[in-house]
């Protein structure tokens, strides 16, 4: 043995020269070294071969910035969040999800949008930690060291839940064990205890993460991991405690026993002012009185310092370089999840499904600032459309996974309106997992009014753009408005809700009314025939986001549909609404009707009733809405209430609208002048007659619409005038003279409970 150490120790330093290359950082294996050069290059070396010549390996053009190595695996993160593992999967240390022995070359692990700090790896598991403290694990767990409460493999990330909200900063694993130190200066241990290595006073394995007691009250800096052993470094004591196996000295304590508490360390005088960096790894420990580099770089992630530089160089440096860094940027989920972090009160370490950890206001300042330099959002815009997006997943994790469904609208907002990006983001939206989607939901909800006001006026202003093409360009946008507006129906079903934090008015597309009106308005041809059939189709399916439509539309879409039921009828004298009631027991069997089976109400009503021969022409059905409208009335205890001031009311010349007739025609001046010579009671029969009711609906006087039509009648003067009260539309015949008018005009009117069709 101590020959074998005596020739070791004899070997000759070998100088690694890298050609163009500067070794960054290095992480070291069983028999292989990873290396990383300043320019984010990979270089692996195995030991066992020579001559000694590092490999380069490919990372897919990725400028990789941390590696960390355990037996015989290895994991990379690069720059844009991305990871790379490769080597033994015996375990599942690779995270590949794979049952395969391993991978000789860096292979992609997907990470939803998790914005990674550090990575660790230790014999055969694997740790990942993100910006906001949240744990990630995978590999063997034999001995219980991935902190899941079991001794069960994994073969995928899983996420610690054993050590959420502990605001984890570091972690460091050894052989079969694991070390995690919290912001608040506090050291977790978990997994094999046989040497130990946790310093739980005990050899008992840990499945769980435990607290280490014996380090209460000191604020431990710095932890490290050996294979068996681990390292604490507490720096207002200026002392260094060591625990786990120490055969070989490694414990630094002058014996080769082993111990399960931490214990100082004895150190020379040179350490009197204090330790640097603490170093551990297989059975060696080493310290340095100066803090070394840290070779943990941090992933990009965006704020006000990297957009101002961007925005004063754009025109001085090559564009092609701030081009590639914008690319890396704003082509991640992980940076943007990283990005505009509430460091109040370490508020961030506190991410939970009510608390994004995100401060908005950052990223709005930051956005607005972008915005000032047109070519600078234009690329940003540009990369976010063809790259982000498309590569968001539909299952990110958790919640910090999720913080960039709430920072690109604050981009959104600032870019100019084509409309195309905004609906990759609400297709993005609409495919999230369900489970995924309830957390942005209440993530939603948690938004300061001003965020959520300017959320949905991003998604509606593009809503209401695509119609405006749709109506005045003629082009056919119909499946990305329905994307967009899919998403304003969820923000105002979150906002009910919530409490309506804003009012319904602010999801309501005035435009609609337009689209709706335009296909009247169109020349007809065969195209505007082909755009008005793609206009009601459209129209109907938007129907299934109400909160879009004002009642006023919502009206106009009603009397759309009722036009087409008719039409449909017409067409098909079969497609009928057929109720048989009793007058006596009307409301019950009116009610029981209703329910007895499905029908399509956009469809004409033919009502019978019991014991009574006759066609329903229209006045069977007017009889019928005029005793309904009396009982329903009348109906103790009051199903509707009744006020004082609207028994009475009569229609208005400028209420009315005109079919095969116009205002000034003779016969309508003479219906006019008919209608102000009615007494008050007769009004109140002719608002009957009309509506099958004499009280005010509900909006009032101003919001019924009487239309008169002119029906084609061969000899006019033998017809009575005729009320379609669905639709208050009054059926005027041509009279010939005023006196016939008023003579069938006041008949109909006077009787209109028995009066049908003649």
């Amino acid at each position: 043995m101590d020959e074998t150490r005596e020739r070791r120790n004899k070997r000759k330093t070998e100088n690694l020269a890298l050609k163009g290359e500067k070794i960054y950082s290095l992480s070291c294996g069983a028999d292989y070294i990873v290396m990383v050069s300043e320019k984010g290059n990979v270089f692996q070396l195995n030991c066992q071969n020579k001559p000694y010549i590092p490999r380069l390996l490919n990372v897919n053009g990725r400028h990789v910035i941390q590696v960390a190595c355990g037996e015989h695996h290895t994991i990379a993160l690069s720059r844009d969040g991305q990871l790379f593992t490769w080597g033994w999967n015996l375990h599942g240390q690779l995270g590949q999800r794979k049952q395969v022995p391993g991978y000789p070359d860096p292979e992609p692990l997907l990470t939803p949008g998790i914005p990674l700090a550090m990575i660790a790896a230790g014999g055969e598991h694997s740790f990942a930690l993100s910006l906001s403290g949240a744990v990630f694990a995978w590999g063997k767990n034999s001995a219980g060291q991935l902190g899941l409460g079991d001794k069960k493999d994994r073969h995928g990330l899983t996420f610690v839940k054993s050590l959420d909200m502990k605001r984890t900063v570091y972690i460091s694993c050894g052989d079969e064990h694991t070390a995690v130190l919290t912001k608040g200066g506090l050291v977790f241990t978990f997994g094999s205890g046989e040497y130990g290595q946790l310093g739980h006073n005990s050899n008992r394995d840990e499945l769980l993460p435990r607290l280490v007691a014996e380090l209460w009250g000191s604020r431990v800096t710095q932890i490290a991991c050996g294979r068996h052993h681990t390292l604490a470094y507490v720096a207002s004591f200026k002392t260094i405690y060591s625990f786990g196996r120490g055969e070989q000295g490694q414990l630094g304590r002058g014996l080769d026993s082993s111990q399960n508490v931490p214990l100082p360390v004895q150190l020379s005088s040179e350490f009197d002012l204090g330790i640097g960096t603490i170093f551990a790894g297989g059975n060696q420990s080493v310290c340095s009185p100066e803090t070394l580099p840290c070779p943990s770089r941090m992933i990009l992630t965006v704020n006000d310092k990297l957009i101002t530089r961007w925005i004063s160089e754009c025109d001085s440096k090559p564009w092609k370089t701030l081009r590639k860094e914008i690319m890396q940027t704003f082509s991640s989920a992980s940076t943007l999840n990283g990005s505009f972090l509430n460091q109040s009160d370490d508020n961030h370490y506190q991410t939970t499904i009510v608390n994004s950890g995100l401060d908005l206001s950052l990223a709005r300042l930051a956005f607005e600032k972008l915005a000032k330099k047109e070519k600078v959002l234009k690329q940003v815009g540009s990369v976010v459309q063809e790259k982000l997006i498309p590569s968001l997943c539909p299952k990110p994790a958790g919640v910090e996974g999720m913080r960039v469904y709430l920072i690109l609208p604050e981009l959104l907002r600032v870019l100019p309106t084509d409309g195309e990006l905004c609906v990759k983001f609400s297709e993005a939206v609409c495919k999230l997992n369900p489970v995924n989607m309830k957390i942005l939901e209440v993530l939603w909800s948690r938004l300061p009014e001003s965020f959520f006001k300017s959320l949905v006026k991003v998604v509606h202003s593009t809503s209401t753009w695509f119609l405006n093409q749709m109506r005045t360009e003629q082009k056919d946008f119909g499946t990305s408005v329905e994307k967009t507006v899919a998403v304003l129906q969820k923000l105002y079903e979150v906002n009910y809700i919530a409490g309506r934090k804003i009012e319904d008015r602010n999801f309501y597309i005035n435009e609609l009314k337009l689209f709706i009106q335009s296909p009247g308005r169109v020349h007809h041809s065969e195209n505007s025939i082909k755009n008005m059939t793609q206009f009601m189709v459209i129209v109907r399916k938007l129907t299934m986001y109400p909160c879009i439509f004002d009642m006023e539309t919502k009206c106009m879409i009603f009397q759309m549909e009722c036009f087409s039921g008719v039409m449909e009828a017409q067409l098909d004298p079969s497609l009928q609404n057929h109720l048989h009631v009793n007058r006596r027991s009307l409301l019950t069997d009116t009610f029981q009707g209703l329910r007895s089976k499905t029908r399509d109400y956009l469809w004409p009503l033919q009502v019978q009733f019991e014991d009574e021969d006759g066609i329903d022409h229209g006045g069977v059905s007017q009889e019928f809405f005029t005793i309904f409208a009396r009982e329903i009335h009348s109906m103790e205890p009051r199903m509707l209430e009744l006020h004082e001031d609207s028994r009475l009311v009569w229609f208005m010349p400028e209420n009315a609208k005109y079919y095969a007739y116009e205002p000034t025609d003779e016969n309508i001046q003479n219906f006019w002048t008919v209608f102000t010579e009615l007494s008050e009671e007769k009004k109140k029969n002719f608002l009957s007659f009309m509506t099958g009711s004499d009280r005010l609906p509900v909006g009032g006087l101003a919001k019924i619409k009487l239309t008169i039509k002119k029906p084609n009648k061969p000899n006019p003067d033998d017809f009575y005038p005729v009320a379609d009260t669905c639709y208050c539309c009054l059926h005027l015949p041509n009279y010939s003279s005023i006196h016939i008018l008023r003579e069938k005009f006041v008949h109909a009117i006077s009787f209109y409970e028995e009066f049908g069709e003649k």
